[in-house]
């Protein structure tokens, strides 16, 4: 037989190292257009939902964005996607999400767009029902013979059968003899349920069986309920097939029988109602998914069964009558309607491949024209031979393959910040203990290109640090127009920051034709804060509790050099060791070598290395980047402070714990308050007077002891939060 390969009509990679599995594909008209056509519905482990509506693209092209209808992370792995009739009161589509804990049902609905971005679709949550057991997998159909709308069944991994009638829950039944969870499927003609367990053998389980069978959470019977009307799970039939199944399928089309599929390591069987074999396929490699579907030949079912060599095979019953090639090895394979072509095979692989193809070969149907025998104008060809070559020219000679440049965007917004500290301090609030915290002058500037429409501009720095203003809200801009606002940065938290960087952003919107109310756009700038704004020059400090050590490939730079703004350029002795005073009031030194080539930075806080670290490093990079050296690297050999860094969290998960025992006691002494207060009320209501037996002695104490839990509660929570002058033992 020849072999082909698939040919490829859509393709797409999904995200970056999610993970795919069986239950993860699904095809359907899940927003109910009504025109007939699939949309190909795909749920990750990683949370990641996805909705395509792919339309064919040339050999080589990428896909549409417009294919993309939807994409949205939900918080919990998804184990499985389906789409049928799951909400009351309405017969239209809704999907259902199954999460380890959780089954999710959507309503996808999609508004037109009238801008060029396209038409917007959007999930909206029906219901939702949290999980007492960690979730396997599901099925669903009209169970018991319902009419106009299906049921979930899920399937847990110690063997029960949770069943919901849509927005409520209706019972829950364990397998008798269950070990390991295996594929599930439900049979609407027979109304049961089919499984393989992990004896190797498929069973069907009655609906009704199920429903009138003793409660799930009653494991333990009793005498008694043996002979009441308690009754236990009974299996309807049972098939030995001897070896493990990957999936199973029931099938029932209008010219077949129905019939039970179940794809297993090395066989696929086919059965009957009863479970009796109606034929079997032994299979001569190792199977990863598979799917019936109708064959145009009375009678008979078509199967498409894919395996572990990248091979897609197509069975008419029992007969090989196709085998394709595939790019990757699937894990799972649908066939659905797209764009008005039908059976266009979807194929899913664990890595994210996501395919549309169809089986055959492309007949070339090009014909070469006809040569008319005519005279060349060689001095025509010559002039435009100059003219495409003009054109190639101007093309490449900026090579732009990104974005656009700063001066062709429309709006540009631009950070100036000022490199001496401000004259007088504009900080406000500020919790830092030092007796001044400086500020620095930040101006912004924006400038518009067009029209503009609705500016807003925010200022973001890294907390502990804050801005004096970051809001500002302008009236629309005019093009070749500007704006400038001045803030100061300064730090607010008595803590030392991570990083002295902040981000500019301005959101604003840009009118069109199609649009006159604007397309909603972006412009931002990032800026560096310098390091005097958190610390001043102090003393370098020869002991210290933490050293790390930092290696590079180039002599050591005098600290006169990368650090002109700590060091007096009067004392010699700096050059090559400087310490730096934070307004926290922890210091740093930093060394470097005579002898080799490093750099060493010590503190007594091992949270304050990193910001000296950062700051070297940069100033190296920037030093000798302005001496054309490119293979400047820096290093680091030494162990990683680990305990340190342990220590710490061990530090703070004692802290959250002493804090939720103050908590507790808090509560308990509150509550013994309060009843000593209405003891007192009662006596003091009293017509005649009584001895207050110590009541008020008693008070006074409860409340010194709720007021101290409290102090005390509060500046553990302080502490945790990074205060680091609050002291957790108070006097």
């Amino acid at each position: 037989m020849s072999l082909f390969k698939a040919r490829d009509w859509w393709s797409t990679v999904l995200g970056e190292k999610e993970e795919f599995d069986q239950g993860c594909l699904c095809v359907a008209d899940v927003d109910n257009s009504g025109s007939g056509q699939d949309k190909i519905i795909v749920g990750s482990y990683m949370g990641y939902l996805r909705i395509f509506n792919p339309r064919p693209v040339k050999p080589g092209d990428e896909i549409q964005p417009e294919d993309l209808l939807l994409e949205v992370q939900l918080r919990e792995p998804i184990l499985q996607v389906e789409v049928g009739k799951f909400v009351s009161g309405t017969e239209g589509l809704h999907l259902a999400v199954l999460h380890c804990r959780k089954l999710c049902v959507y309503a996808v609905s999609g508004t037109l767009g009238n801008v060029e971005h396209g038409n917007q679709y959007q999930i909206k949550l029906m219901y939702e029902h949290n999980l007492q057991r960690t979730a396997c997998n599901m099925t669903y159909g009209p169970f018991g013979g319902v009419k106009g709308r299906d049921l979930i069944c899920i399937q847990s991994m110690d063997g029960m059968l949770m069943l919901f009638e849509q927005e409520s829950y209706a019972f829950g039944r364990f397998l008798p003899g269950f070990l390991l969870p295996g594929p599930l499927t439900y049979s609407s003609r027979t109304d049961s349920f089919i499984t393989v367990s992990s004896c190797r053998q498929v069973e069907s389980y009655k609906y009704q069986v199920l429903a009138f069978a003793t409660d799930a959470d009653e494991r333990q019977e009793t005498e008694q309920q043996k002979l009441s009307s308690g009754k236990r799970v009974a299996v309807d039939w049972v098939l030995n097939i001897g070896e493990q199944a990957l999936d199973i399928r029931v099938v029932s089309f209008n010219q077949a029988v129905s019939s039970v599929f179940v794809l297993g390591e090395r066989n696929f069987f086919c059965l009957k109602d009863n479970g009796q074999i109606r034929f079997m396929k032994k299979l001569d490699y190792s199977p990863s998914c598979f799917i019936p579907y109708c064959s145009v030949k009375e009678g008979t079912i078509n199967t498409l069964v894919g395996n572990h060599s990248k091979m897609l095979n197509v069975y008419q019953d029992i007969t090989l009558k196709w085998a394709t090639q595939l790019p990757h090895i699937p894990v799972s394979v649908k066939v659905a309607n797209l764009q008005d072509l039908k059976g266009v095979i979807v194929t899913l692989t664990d890595d994210g491949h996501l395919q549309c193809s169809y089986l055959g070969t492309d007949p070339s149907l090009f014909q070469a024209p006809r040569v008319d025998s005519r005279e060349i104008n060689y001095e025509e060809f010559e002039a435009e031979m100059k003219e495409l070559q003009k054109i190639i020219k101007e093309a490449t000679k900026t090579q732009d393959i990104l974005p656009k440049s700063e001066k062709h965007r429309d709006l540009i917004v631009t950070a100036e910040v000022s490199p001496d500290l401000d004259a007088e301090s504009q900080a406000i609030d500020s919790e830092v203990k030092a007796e001044a915290v400086p500020s620095v002058t930040v101006k912004i500037t924006i400038q518009s290109r067009v029209t503009a429409q609705k500016p807003n501009l925010a200022v973001c720095v890294q907390a502990p640090l804050a801005v004096t203003c970051d809001q500002f809200v302008f009236d629309d801009l005019e093009p070749d127009s500007s704006e400038t606002v001045v803030l100061s940065v300064f730090l607010k938290g008595n803590c030392s920051p991570s990083e002295l960087e902040g981000n500019c952003m301005v959101s604003y919107n840009i009118p069109t034709e199609l649009n006159p109310e604007g397309i909603p756009k972006v412009a931002q700038c990032n800026f560096r804060l310098p390091l005097r704004l958190v610390c001043s020059p102090a003393q370098p400090s020869k002991a210290a509790n933490h050293k790390i050590t930092i290696d590079t490939n180039k002599p050591p730079i005098s600290f006169l050099t990368i650090f002109p703004d700590f060091v007096d350029p009067s004392e010699d002795d700096q050059a090559n060791v400087l310490g730096f005073q934070f307004l926290t009031g922890s210091k740093t030194t930093l060394l470097a070598s005579k002898t080799s080539q490093r750099y060493r930075i010590q503190s007594d806080q091992l949270e304050d290395l990193w910001l000296i670290t950062r700051e070297l490093t940069l100033r190296l990079e920037e030093h000798f980047k302005k001496q054309n050296c490119k293979d400047f690297a820096c290093t680091f050999s030494g162990s990683i402070p680990l305990q340190e860094y342990f220590e710490l969290i061990d530090r703070h998960f004692e802290l959250r714990l002493n804090a939720e025992k103050f908590q507790e006691l808090l509560s308990e002494r509150a509550v013994q308050f309060r009843a000593i207060e209405r003891r007192l009320l009662t006596r003091f209501k009293d017509k005649t007077p009584a001895p207050l037996q110590h009541l008020d002695t008693l008070l006074e104490g409860t409340f010194r002891e709720v007021h101290f839990s409290s102090r005390r509660s509060h500046l553990i929570w302080l502490v945790c939060l990074g205060d680091s002058g609050a002291d957790p033992q108070p006097e």
